[in-house]
């Protein structure tokens, strides 16, 4: 069309550069267990996305139950990468319950490793880590939770391929 001028191509902030590689839609099959409930499987899809030009990851996950598709978790939140390493992330969950992660990534590795600083909003749960690692074209996670009755342990564990 003429007299339109195609927007220019946008960068990825350095600060998000490493962990460039997170970004996009992930689907795949996870478990959960928990000494206080029943174990089950589920179907997750994640995405990571980025606004162009700013040093934050957007973060959002839903899951359903794998045997019937019904609806069961989201949450949502932001990375923020630090050039030093480390990352900050804050997470809203769908049950009310609030993180804010604090951690270490490695670009190298295509690790993340993240440790609650905060658990607001929550009677149950005292600690969360949450660790994330892609390789061979998957993202694997694992999360760890303690609650007022538990030490920390192993709460859910998926692996996703990038859609």
């Amino acid at each position: 069309m003429a007299g339109i001028t195609p927007l220019p191509q946008t960068a990825v902030h350095p600060y998000i550069q490493p962990l460039s590689f997170l970004l996009g839609t992930w689907r795949g099959h996870g478990d959960g267990s928990f000494p206080t409930i029943s174990p089950f499987k589920y179907t997750e899809e994640i995405q990571f996305s980025h606004s162009p030009n700013k040093p934050v990851i957007a973060y959002s996950s839903k899951t359903w139950k794998l045997s019937s598709g019904e609806p069961m978790h989201s949450e949502s939140g932001y990375w923020r990468p630090k050039p030093d390493g480390s990352i900050e992330v804050a997470i809203a969950q769908s049950t009310g319950l609030l993180e804010l992660q604090k951690g270490t990534f490695d670009a190298e590795q295509r690790r993340v490793s993240l440790k609650s600083a905060l658990v607001g909003n929550a009677t149950k749960v005292k600690e969360v880590s949450r660790s994330f690692q892609v390789m061979d074209g998957e993202l694997s996670y694992a999360i760890e939770m303690a609650t007022h009755l538990t030490s920390l342990q192993t709460h859910l564990k998926a692996i996703l391929k990038k859609i």
